[in-house]
């Protein structure tokens, strides 16, 4: 017989909390970089990268090749944020945030590792070691998983 203390921890221990805790997970990290996106694009279009963008990887980021490297990171921004937020290839698109984060930290932000980018690398790399849980649209593509998989 279960105490009054187990029964609340065993509900820790199951996959519904699990895919909860990676649901939050993915939309935390998936957020910092489609709002970080969304800031490189011209106000009111979908996809329209704003030109004060590439001054911004030119002067503010020196990334070589702004033209080129402004364009690769505002599109990969959004599509890995879309990938990782709706749960699809969510180890790709967390690998792809992990790569973007650490190019972040070792070439335009070297001081700021503890604050955030220490979050976004533990968080992608949590759903590197996990995946996206239970509520991640890649369940429906894993020939694995059984459909009625039990709660625990």
């Amino acid at each position: 017989m279960m105490s009054l203390l187990q029964r609340p921890l065993a509900l820790l221990d199951t996959r519904l909390f699990e895919g909860v805790a990676l649901l939050v997970v993915r939309l935390a990290l998936a957020a910092q970089f489609w709002r970080s996106a969304r800031t490189k694009i011209v106000d009111g279009s979908l996809l329209e990268i704003d030109p004060i963008t590439f001054d911004l990887f030119r002067d503010e980021y020196h990334m070589p090749v702004p033209e080129i490297t402004g364009v690769m990171a505002t599109y990969a921004e959004h599509a890995l944020a879309a990938l990782v937020m709706l749960g699809l290839a969510t180890r790709f698109g967390a690998a792809g945030l992990l790569v973007m984060t650490a190019v972040i930290q070792l070439f335009v932000y070297p001081e700021a590792f503890w604050n955030p980018h220490v979050l976004w690398f533990g968080l992608a790399l949590v759903l590197l070691a996990r995946g996206g849980g239970l509520f991640a649209l890649d369940r429906a593509f894993d020939r694995s998983s059984n459909a009625r998989v039990a709660l625990r």
